[in-house]
């Protein structure tokens, strides 16, 4: 059916409405834009809470909303709690405890709660969009097509270099897609005849296509945000990858407009097929009757149901007992710390807090009482812009949430000419790459020079990758920090460390990273506080500080005195391999020879309990020495399990949790509350660590729980969209979050899905303080997206924090 009825006639199909304000309109776009989270390039991957737009809300309103959006559920089916409370990792009291703190009020009582366990609710039904009314009619699949459409023009829009022909460039995303979606005789073919007109008649901005079409669907002006949000959940990672320049256009201080023109384009084909069904006669008739409706409940609040309060209360039943078996755990550690109160330690590592590092920190101070471990976020307090040797691209070595201060780089002194070459050579082999994919040389390259290649392939897949680490050029700042601002910074970064007295003579500063070579989603398990990448360039750049002779008269100065025999030296934890690379040849180790030999003694056998411990949970790993060949193994879809199970933060002394054995599944901050003055320290963790952890936590949750709307799918069926992310097939919406066989080993899950427990030794009202001042952070302890437990100088949890600035006490 042709497209024949202007938009101002299709409107009289509806109820007179009065035209909504421009700015109203937009106002309602750009809430609906903060809706969504950002989604991070596969080069730089990084965690994002997918429920980011929701913090301001409770579980069960969040499930609400998104059951009517985009017909999902949010919590673990039922049968899950039933088998935890079998199993007696659930309990009466802990769901009547959740019962009773419960924000949304229900009349039921823990015995009712549990005899609803084995009564299972329907899954929910999305409101419809026009495209799912139009495919209702069972002419065409008219969501299939407008999927296909955005897919296509997304994958090349957001291309970062892999398409054969770029996407030609416009004043506006908007007006790309009018010139490219006018010629486009697809839709044409699939029954939506006269559509290339249409586009070319649309208006020649976003904003005036925006409002044409709420004016035209017949919407309110409170039902715009609930439908806006539903058209750009149904663009899927692509409405995130738009998201994701929004975000860092803001942290500059900018903007862009790309989700916006993303959703007055979606509108557009909205528009198109109303005007579609308004020519179907009696059928088109019925099929805009049910979009009166659903422009109707749009306009209403997304309310629980009685069904959604009980699953957010047994989900919050099942966090109390998830923190009610890691104080038991931490009750009943043995320390190791004890034995070495008074003494020297022989060595001082520090690792970052990631839940993968736990296992290592444990394998390594069980070897001797003299090793200490220490915890801090793995960028190491240096947040830098870095190029690497060779490279012009900058890489933002920090947490996402922060813009880079500083700049750093890898090209030796003098070596400026040797990296201008090698960044020339780098060029030529991009072109060379070019010349590969192009459409005229591409099919007689391959056929050509395919059999070369063999042998690099079996080299990939079966030789391990040679340690480099005196090869790789030592990071440096450029330009060179003046030397009281460094003093400063390492300062700075010792004591958010806690570290500022009892050096050893080598303190280690252990970066992390995977050495993955057979995985798109690899930067994923790189260190999230590096913004994707390994931390070793942190690392060394903090060493490179505090090896200065300068730095340490400075450190002095600052009342920190550190011993002269105390060397620093960075390092990189493999988490694939549990092997760790030391770059000695960044530091004079000629004095300490015997210290360093015993280093790597203990570091190798500590790497070999981390991988059993690990082997056990790996589907096929049987030998753990060969953890490593997982990673280069093409037929292995599981190098490692990343930060599978990670359920809670610890923010204290060491010697609150060393000796318990927390099973990779704590993020562990060394913090001393009586060494920070003013509780900067404190506001740093409960501000950066902890929200970066919250993203991870919640991406696993939601991969977990609903991986139809926030997991990657099947990485068996990806293929790489212009290397911002992964699509399945050949298509589509791109896939964020993690794949699916990150959280599930074939017959199980293997994340538990829980919300994170922060647990924190500091005083009452220095929290508070804090999150009186955080609003953004505050929020997501009030709605429970993470909870907050005080420990007291023993390191038992003594108080909970229930919301509205407040805390109660345990029993």
């Amino acid at each position: 059916m042709t497209l024949h009825m202007h938009p101002a006639e299709a409107a009289s199909l509806g109820d007179t409405l009065p035209a909504l304000p421009l700015a109203t309109v937009m106002e309602a776009a750009l809430a609906a834009q903060r809706q969504i989270p950002p989604a991070f390039p596969l080069a730089a991957t990084v965690a994002v809470n997918p429920f980011l737009g929701q913090t301001g809300m409770t579980l069960a309103r969040t499930a609400a909303k998104l059951a009517r959006l985009a017909g999902v559920r949010i919590t673990p089916p039922r049968c899950v709690f039933a088998a935890k409370l079998a199993e007696g990792d659930l309990t009466r009291e802990d769901i009547a405890q959740a019962l009773a703190a419960s924000p949304e009020p229900l009349a039921l009582d823990a015995g009712a709660v549990i005899a609803r366990l084995n009564a299972e609710p329907s899954a929910p039904q999305a409101l419809p969009t026009v495209a799912a009314l139009a495919t209702e009619l069972g002419d065409w699949d008219f969501e299939a097509l407008v999927t296909d459409r955005m897919g296509a023009f997304c994958a090349a829009l957001f291309d970062e270099g892999q398409a054969l022909w770029p996407l030609a460039k416009s004043r506006s995303v908007y007006a790309g897609w009018q010139m490219n979606g006018s010629h486009d005789l697809t839709p044409e073919i699939m029954g939506l005849t006269g559509f290339g007109a249409f586009v070319a008649a649309a208006p020649d901005t976003a904003q005036g296509a925006l409002l044409r079409a709420v004016t035209t669907l017949g919407l309110t002006v409170e039902a715009l945000e609930s439908y806006f949000h539903q058209l750009l959940l149904g663009l899927g990672g692509w409405a995130q990858a738009a998201r994701y320049r929004l975000w860092e256009a803001e942290l500059s201080g900018g903007t862009d407009a790309t989700l916006l023109d993303l959703l007055a384009i979606r509108l557009v084909w909205e528009e198109a097929l109303f005007l579609h069904l308004a020519g179907q006669g009696t059928k088109g008739e019925a099929a805009l009757l049910k979009w009166r409706q659903t422009a109707a409940a749009h306009a209403q609040p997304a309310v629980p149901t009685e069904d959604m309060i009980i699953d957010a209360v047994l989900q919050e039943a099942s966090e109390r007992a998830a923190q009610r078996k890691l104080s038991d755990k931490l009750a009943a550690r043995k320390t190791s710390l004890a034995a070495c109160a008074v003494q020297r330690p022989a060595v001082q590592a520090a690792f970052c807090i990631d839940v993968r590092s736990e296992v290592f920190r444990r394998a390594l101070e069980s070897l001797d009482p003299a090793i200490r471990t220490l915890g801090f976020a793995g960028f190491f307090g240096i947040g830098t812009s870095h190029r690497g040797f060779a490279s012009s691209r900058a890489e933002k070595r920090l947490p996402v949430l922060l813009q880079p201060a500083r700049f750093s780089c890898s090209t030796p002194v003098g070596q400026e000419d040797a990296d201008r070459n090698s960044r020339i050579a780098a060029r030529a082999k991009r072109a060379f790459g070019r010349f590969r994919q192009a459409a005229v040389s591409s099919f007689a390259f391959v056929e050509a020079a395919g059999p070369l290649y063999a042998a690099k392939l079996v080299k990939d897949a079966l030789l391990p990758a040679k340690a480099a680490a005196d090869a790789t050029p030592a990071p440096r700042f450029d330009p060179p920090l003046a030397p009281d601002q460094a003093a400063a910074t390492a300062a700075t970064v010792l004591r958010a460390m806690s570290l500022t007295q009892g050096f050893a003579r080598i303190v280690l500063l252990t970066g992390h990273g995977s050495d993955v070579r057979n995985n798109l989603h690899s930067s994923a398990l790189q260190c999230g506080a590096c913004g994707g990448h390994s931390g070793e360039v942190n690392a060394r750049l903090l060493v490179s500080l505090l090896n200065d002779p300068a730095v340490r008269a400075g450190l002095t100065a600052e009342g920190i005195a550190v011993p002269e025999d105390t060397l620093f030296l960075a390092g990189l934890h493999d988490t694939a391999s549990d092997g760790v690379t030391l770059y000695e040849g960044d530091v004079d180790t000629s004095t300490h020879l015997h210290d360093l030999a015993q280093l790597k003694d203990w570091l190798a056998s500590a790497g070999a309990l981390a991988r059993a411990e690990r082997a056990e949970k790996l589907p096929g790993a049987e030998r753990q020495q060969a953890m490593g060949a997982r990673a280069r193994d093409w037929s292995q879809t599981r190098p490692e399990w990343g930060l599978a199970g990670c359920a809670a933060f610890i923010a204290a002394p060491r010697q609150h949790s060393a000796g318990a054995d927390l099973g990779g599944r704590v993020f562990l901050h060394d913090y001393v509350a009586a060494k920070d003055e003013g509780f900067r320290v404190l506001e740093l963790i409960l501000t950066a660590p902890v929200v970066v952890a919250s993203w991870i936590s919640l991406q696993y949750y939601g991969s977990a729980v609903v991986p139809q709307l926030f997991g990657a799918g099947n990485k068996l069926l990806h293929n790489a969209a212009g290397g911002m992310g992964v699509v399945e097939g050949n298509g589509g919406l791109l896939r964020t979050g993690l794949t699916w066989q990150s959280v599930h080993d074939g017959e199980k899950l293997m994340h538990e899905p829980l919300r994170l427990t922060v647990m924190v030794e500091a005083p009452e009202h220095a929290v508070l303080d804090i999150l009186s001042r955080h609003p953004g952070v505050r929020a997501l302890f009030d709605q429970r997206w993470l909870h907050l437990l005080l420990l007291d100088g023993e390191g038992k949890p003594v108080s909970r924090y229930t919301g509205g600035l407040s805390f109660s006490p345990l029993g």
